[in-house]
């Protein structure tokens, strides 16, 4: 078994992807847009802002011989958006946007697997169509990776928030997608031998898919290296629970029920929001945000820094495919509040790691937060088991299951 690789930007689940595979001795090749090795150009580049994110695309050194890159649109789409060129970047039809990198890579894989000899290839959401029917004529095998739950299940589920929040419709911006994006989705799907998703959640919302499907597959993604043991503040002498939401400002992440929660009980608690506002203007959101700490954005080491500054993170999605800030925190020791349409019931132990609620509930919220405040203790107890569950799922875990999963199964 030989599996080539494509995605455009190489997250971390990529990566971890791509080293179990190699360890499997099971990789061919990876196609991508941008990778950086330590004194190569790209990593050079890193250097200059607008790229400073390639940064964050370093690879293991391993790798470099198996790694294919087509970078053009992609170098194109990050300085177009340093430089605030929407119209450049706009969705789906921006020169620069990220539906346009995703589909160049497509089109990059496909045209060199007939020449790479691989049995299988494994590509993921958005850039996927091209490879896989290059490889149905090649007899290829087609495995895929969905980061996120089944696009008409997502619709079902947040069609009521707008009734529900109509003051928040503005931030839910899950149906920009045209009819035509949505189709290639369920094209990939039908071509799909074998599918990987990374929580239990993301595998019911298949069920809503019309056909018929490959193998499903449940691997929960790993947790970040684990922070150095961490000191818990007490909350005696009248100190506020420290709160924090790290995400985009988007009612499809659960915020209007966060913050009517935590307003009821904001004589005892302060939130921090670290997120971007979605396109379009929300009156309700700017108010929100001027009651509490908030900051755009922030560099991920300094993010993983302020989570061990707060004693909860908040994380009430409505719609997750996984939900990384979940095993960042836990890692951080920094228990975490989250939902049942996350990878939360997949990784926390409820009452134990952390604390699943239901979706879409103020009052799960607030009855949470006040079961914290009136057992203080819990904050370090909980953090320190959630810790103790990160040590148990690096990284590599996923990866080597990835690898196991693929070579006893196609």
């Amino acid at each position: 078994m030989k599996v080539t690789v494509s995605h455009p930007t190489g997250n971390a689940n990529v990566r971890a992807a791509l080293a179990g595979l190699y360890d499997a001795g099971i990789l061919n090749a990876y196609y991508t847009a941008i990778a950086s090795f330590e004194g190569t150009l790209f990593d050079k580049l890193a250097a200059f802002g607008p790229l400073a994110e390639i940064r964050r695309r370093r690879l293991d050194p391993r790798l470099k011989p198996f790694t294919h890159l087509a970078p053009w649109r992609e170098a194109g789409r990050l300085i177009a958006s340093k430089l605030g060129a929407q119209n450049l970047t706009r969705h789906e039809e921006g020169i620069f946007s990220i539906d346009k990198v995703y589909h160049s890579i497509d089109n990059f894989t496909a045209g060199h697997l007939m020449a790479n000899k691989s049995n299988a290839v494994f590509a993921y959401e958005d850039g996927a169509l091209f490879t896989f029917k290059a490889a149905k004529q090649l007899g290829i095998k087609c495995l895929y990776d969905l980061p996120i739950g089944y696009w008409r299940t997502q619709r079902n589920l947040l069609a009521a928030e707008a009734t529900r929040w109509p003051e928040w419709a503005s931030t839910l911006t899950t149906f920009k997608d045209t009819e035509a994006k949505l189709a290639r989705k369920d094209e990939e799907l039908e071509l799909a031998d074998h599918i990987f998703v990374a929580s239990s959640f993301t595998a019911k919302t298949l069920l809503d898919y019309p056909g018929k499907l490959g193998t499903v597959s449940v691997i929960p993604y790993g947790f970040p290296e684990v922070g150095d043991a961490r000191e818990y503040a007490s909350l005696s002498g009248g100190r506020k629970l420290k709160l924090l939401f790290v995400g985009g400002l988007s009612q499809r992440k659960g915020i209007a029920d966060m913050f009517a929660a935590v307003n009821k009980l904001r004589d005892h608690v302060e939130l921090t929001v670290v997120g971007r506002k979605t396109e379009g203007h929300c009156q309700a959101l700017d108010t929100e945000l001027g009651r509490h700490n908030w900051m755009p954005s922030m560099p991920h080491g300094d993010i993983l820094k302020l989570m061990r500054q707060h004693d909860v993170l908040l994380f009430p999605s409505l719609f997750e495919g996984f939900g990384l800030v979940i095993t960042e925190a836990m890692a951080q020791g920094t228990p975490v509040i989250t939902t049942d349409r996350t990878a939360g019931p997949d990784v926390i132990v409820h009452g134990h790691s952390g604390w699943i609620i239901e979706a879409g509930s103020e009052n799960a919220i607030y009855q949470t937060i006040e079961k914290i405040l009136s057992n203080p203790q819990l904050v370090s107890k909980v953090g320190k088991a959630a810790m103790e569950a990160a040590r148990l799922r690096p990284w590599n875990i996923y990866g080597n299951e990835l690898a196991r999963a693929i070579t006893n199964n196609n």
